[in-house]
Parts: C-alpha cells; structure tokens; sequence
C-alpha cells in the first residue's frame, strides 16, 4: 500500500527474485537496453541509468473488474493507455510493479536507481518534470497521495518520514474509480489529442466529409472516411492509423478512433467517446470508452460506459445509463461488496474483459459485468454479474474456463492474436479469485 505520507512502502514481497531473474532473459535484456533507462547527470557529474517503474497504489480494487487483468498504468483513457501517456512525456518504455499473478505478463525490470510513478496519476508537462528532476530520498506528493518517488534496489522499505517531500500543488488527473474513466475521458482525450499531433500535419480530410471546426481533426496515416459528418467544435476528433468511418455516420467530439478500429454505418456518437485499437462501433455511442479489441457492431444504445478487452455487444442490445426517478447511480464496488454511491447521474454498463452479450440483451443503469462472462436472454440481469457467470435474467451458471478459454482463442485468432499461456493463468486467478461472487 501506498498512499500516506506517514505510510512505509515494503519492497520486499514486490522485488521478488524471478523479476530479477527475468532482467537477464534474453527479451527483457535487449528491451531494457534498447530504451528503458535515461542517464541523468546530476551536479555532482556522476551518471546514473534511471529506471521508471509505474505501480499500481491503492486504487486497483477500485477499477475492479478491468484490474483483474492488467495493471492501473494499461488502462485506456483518452486516446492512449496510462503506460503510453506516461512514455511519450518521458521519451522512455516504463515497466510495471503489480498484483504477483500479473507479473509474469507485465514484468518489473528493477536497476540501481529507480522512479517510481503512480499509475492512478496522469502525466502532465509540469509533472513530467519534476518526476525527471527526482533525486535520492525525494518524493513528489500530491496532498497525502504520492506520485512519484527516488528509490534503490538495495532499499528493502522506504519510509517517507525520512522522504524530502516536494509539493505538487497544479492540477491533475488522477483515476480512482471505474466511472472516473468515462467522466474524464473528455479532458484525457483533449490532452492526448495536443500530445500527439503538436507539430504535426493531419492527412487531408476527403472533400466528402461534412466537416466543422476542421483545424480540430487530425487523419493518421491510411484513415478511410467517405460521405461523413464531422463535428469538432464540441471538442477534438482524432483519427488513427488504418481506421475507418463508414459512410452516412454522424460524429460530434472529443472523439478518437485509434488504430485499425472501425465505425459501422451510420453510426452516430457523441463525445467524449474512445473507441480503442482494432475495435468496432455501431449503432449510438455516447461518452464510452472502449479498451482495445471490442466490439459494438450493430444498433443499440451505449452510453456513459466502459468496455475492456476482447467484448462483444450483441445486435440491438442496450444499456440504460439513467434511473428512471433520475436519482444517483449506485454501482457494485469490490472493495465494500455492496453497492456505492457515484455521485453520477449518469452511469452505464462497466464490462470486463472477455465478456459477452447475446442480441437484445438489456442492461440496467449502473451494471458491472465481470471478466468472461456470457450473458443471453430476455429481461433484465441483475445489475452486478460476476466474473465466469453463464445466463442472464433467468439465472446464472458457472462458465468453466474450458470453455471460456476455447471462445477466447478463436475470438483472439480472428484478430491475428494468440492466447497465451500467461493468458490462461491470469485467467484461472481471475476465475479462482472470484468464486466467492458466483452462486454454484
């Protein structure tokens, strides 16, 4: 746990000795040397490769279920994931300390001298800097979080009693709960937008676009759109590398469509909406993220959502995003196993990955789905679906992992990727970790 300026940081368990094992291996060696490190000169001349390492703090529970399988820093919001953001401020790869069952999947590479940064924390210019201009025994801490500290890999505690404590008093991000990454999502992607495209020129935009407020779109390299409307007055509209619109939707920003990731026919969205690396839309999508590889192919109503990895909307499904008597949104929380205030009007369907929902499935306001599950049928599933449940308002199942892992590969094959090993353990955590929510 790190979070109190009062609190000590135990390395122990965290350093453990299959991570340093794991630096000489023949794949994290030539990673680590090709850009891992930045040398930093510090007045007294002597260099120092300096190692960043984004940690997960105290916030993972909290974005349960997309926690289950992967670290806070992969986490898509904006344009780019936590990790990314943070590697384009630094101009350095960063590696991850995490839950011991994710390790092997996301590794932490330890050296001499190591920064350690906050992944719940956004980068930001003023913030980058002063993470680069860390000294032994520092800490950047912003009220009783911290963000980022200087520690050694002969420190087996670090007790920030002993810490210098730098005040970061500007404002940032920080993403706390799983509701935070819809209703940030539209400064993230603003900022984002700035990160990647300052100094660069957009593809021009084909002369059949409906466009307004032009000089807020940005086409990467092999965008396809034809005979669309563009609205990038209520924010701007990214689009990436090989993606595509297709003809007729509608689109008002922020709004990013990352690489190879594909709008449906006539579509319309509205911002601040993300739809993730090789994933689909269709239908109407309103201030949704989607992680990478989902889909949400046909009509049907998305919003104020978040979807993970490797999801799929049946046809005509929907989610409802506001209670009918327009009171708050409670939604389950992990950490108290009961259902929390959001202090949203607004709260729609949170999915983790793998899961899946046959045609006219209908979700109610505030439902958290968990990781690899299959819902189906008629009515209404009650609003918190635990991890490898098979059913829907009738009741639910246990989806044993078998089969769960045999869906996976097929549905990961069709887009050139394998399921993994690692994959499969993360999974049978996940699945052995969760027992205790399903009804057997």
């Amino acid at each position: 746990m790190i979070n109190s300026k009062t609190n000590t940081l135990n390395l122990v368990n965290n350093k453990c000795s299959k991570n340093k094992k794991a630096f000489h291996s023949g794949r994290l060696f030539l990673f680590l040397s090709d850009r891992n490190f930045v040398t930093l000169v510090h007045s007294n001349l002597e260099q120092i490769q300096m190692n960043y390492i984004l940690f997960d703090g105290t916030v993972r529970e909290a974005l349960l279920p997309f926690t289950f399988t992967r670290p806070v820093a992969d986490i898509r919001i904006g344009i780019l994931t936590i990790r990314e953001k943070w590697e384009k401020h630094l101009g350095y790869t960063t590696t991850t300390l995490t839950e011991e069952y994710l390790m092997e999947k996301f590794p932490m590479v330890e050296m001499e001298a190591n920064i350690m940064i906050n992944a719940s924390f956004l980068p930001n210019e003023i913030l980058t800097e002063m993470v680069v201009n860390l000294e032994p025994n520092q800490a950047i801490f912003h009220k009783d979080d911290v963000i980022a500290f200087y520690t050694q890999d002969t420190q087996e505690e670090v007790d920030f009693d002993s810490y210098e404590i730098i005040e970061y008093t500007n404002d940032c991000i920080k993403i706390e709960h799983t509701w935070d990454i819809f209703q940030k999502n539209d400064i993230a992607l603003r900022e984002d937008f700035e990160l990647l495209t300052e100094g660069r020129t957009s593809q021009p935009i084909p002369k059949s676009v409906n466009v307004i407020a032009p000089e807020n779109i940005f086409l990467e390299e092999g965008a396809k759109l034809e005979f669309v409307t563009l609205n990038a007055a209520t924010g701007p509209i990214y689009i990436g590398k090989n993606a595509e619109i297709m003809e007729g939707s509608v689109i008002r920003g922020p709004f990013a469509l990352c690489e190879e990731a594909q709008v449906k026919l006539a579509t319309k969205v509205y911002g601040a909406t993300t739809v993730g690396p090789h994933s689909r839309i269709g239908g109407e999508v309103n201030n949704s993220v989607l992680f990478g590889y989902s889909n949400k192919g046909h009509d049907g109503f998305l919003g104020n959502s978040v979807l993970g990895e490797w999801c799929n909307i049946g046809a005509d499904s929907n989610n409802s995003n506001l209670k009918n008597n327009y009171e708050e949104v409670k939604l389950w929380s992990y950490e108290t196993e009961g259902f929390a205030k959001t202090g949203l009007q607004f709260c729609g369907l949170m999915m983790g990955d793998h899961s899946k929902c046959g045609i006219n499935t209908m979700f109610n306001t505030g439902t958290v789905v968990g990781v690899s599950t299959n819902i189906f049928g008629s009515g209404f599933p009650r609003n918190f679906v635990p991890s490898f449940s098979w059913g829907g308002a009738a009741g639910f199942t246990t989806y044993i992992t078998k089969k769960a892992f045999d869906t996976a590969k097929i549905v990961m094959s069709r887009r050139n990727v394998e399921f993994t090993e690692q994959d499969a353990a993360i999974l049978e955590h996940v699945f052995e970790e969760t027992k205790k929510w399903r009804k057997e």
